[in-house]
């Protein structure tokens, strides 16, 4: 059979019911030993069960995305990655709802690329494996979901507008430009080191002939999650950055802002200069993308005794900035770094105490006529005070200084 023409198509999608008995077949015995061991992780989200209010669009979610899966697993893209495949848009009908495909051919070679084969993709995503929700400290919203995927990966799923940059890792692949709003605007598959990689789709859903919804499939920073402490969202200004601390002696877990985090520092000792020099690369990239309103991810904890100092034999390989080399003036630019042998690598840099998780995310908000908008509007409410919705430039130097004057 040929492979699916690129562009805006539209199909009937296999019968939810055939995703349902499919994972059920895949998942067996293992369920119930990954539901023991996501119990302790589990502080702070909740299953999206019978009853819950997002069971309804969730069980639509998971069928949508077996039937998404498929395709690429019925069509594997073959030969080098053309335009056509950033532009992209698969439309699969179902019984009462639809459910769109973003850039599908080049999201799955990103997903090849790193190794993640598209049956365990599949069986987590799909029917038979509940999703829980993030107990989330945000303003916005969004709706933050989650799961675990075979190989000691934990994926997440968030709502939003229309993607106008795609997030993913592949510095071989042609840089399309940032989307456009429409269904034949390009997915950007490139993205700066510190965001979660792998980042695997990008997707809508429209239930009935209600408002389509968007939500990108990314890679939780915070895993593994055992013995983390604290766990912070930071975009490096003061105006609805608190959050209430959980009482003492409580289980729950909460992602904690920029006041919070007043009079702490992040004790990197020499990964500091790297790290320092990744935001700047980092934050420059999404400027140049006119994007702002994203934050620094960051959780930590202590290491033990056996993970500190040159000889716990943990660093194995090196990495890179996110732009390849193009000529001998550019080779300098790159930015390389031991990465630790742990899972997660990418998001991980260890300190000589302490073990933290970082990593950049939220990268879809365009600095466009609402938020210029925005941005007189909350000069006038809070002069004299920062606040997220700044031009891209700001946004991006004042992140970096925040980094900078909180790190040691």
């Amino acid at each position: 059979m040929a492979a699916p023409s690129p562009g805006p198509r539209e199909i009937l999608a296999p019968s939810p019911e055939a995703g349902r008995r499919a994972a059920a077949s895949s998942s067996g015995h293992r369920g119930l030993l990954w539901r023991l061991r996501d119990k302790q992780c589990r502080l702070g989200l909740f299953e999206i069960g019978p009853g819950h209010e997002l069971h309804q669009v969730m069980c639509l979610m998971q069928a949508g995305l077996w039937a998404a899966t498929q395709v690429s697993m019925d069509h594997p893209p073959t030969g080098l990655p053309t335009e056509e495949d950033f532009s992209e848009v698969l439309t699969q009908v179902h019984e009462g709802f639809e459910l769109g495909t973003l850039a599908g051919p080049a999201f799955a070679r990103l997903r090849r690329s790193l190794g993640l084969a598209e049956e365990d993709y599949q069986a987590a995503l799909g029917p038979g494996r509940p999703y829980l929700q993030f107990l989330s400290t945000s303003k916005s919203k969004a709706i933050r979901a989650g799961w675990r995927v075979p190989g000691n990966r934990e994926k997440q799923v968030k709502s939003g507008h229309h993607p106008q940059v795609g997030e993913g890792r592949e510095e071989e692949w042609p840089e399309t430009g940032p989307g456009q709003d429409g269904p034949r605007g390009r997915i950007r598959i490139c993205a700066p080191h510190l965001t979660p990689s792998p980042l695997p789709g990008v997707h809508s859903l429209r239930v009935a002939r209600g408002k389509k919804k968007y939500f990108i499939v990314m890679q939780s920073v915070f895993y593994p999650a055992g013995r983390i402490a604290e766990r912070y969202d930071i975009k490096g200004c003061e105006v609805s950055r608190w959050v209430e601390p959980a009482p003492e002696g409580s289980l729950l877990v909460l992602v904690l802002k920029d006041l919070n985090f007043q009079g702490k520092t992040i004790n990197l000792g020499p990964q500091r200069s790297w790290f320092l020099r990744q935001m700047e690369l980092d934050t420059a990239f999404l400027r140049e993308l006119n994007v702002l309103d994203y934050s620094l991810l960051m959780a930590f904890q202590r290491l033990h005794e056996d993970e500190r100092g040159p000889g716990s034999s943990l660093i194995f390989r090196t990495a890179r900035s996110i732009r390849g080399a193009q000529s001998a003036e550019e080779s300098g630019a790159q930015n390389r770094r031991l990465l630790p042998d742990a899972p997660n690598a990418l998001h991980i840099v260890d300190g000589p105490e302490h073990r933290y998780f970082l990593g950049l995310v939220d990268l879809t908000t365009v600095y466009g006529l609402r938020k210029r908008l925005e941005q007189l509007w909350k000069t006038l409410r809070y002069p004299g005070r920062t606040f997220s919705t700044v031009s891209p430039a700001c946004y991006a130097r004042r992140l970096c200084q925040w980094v900078e004057a909180h790190t040691e």
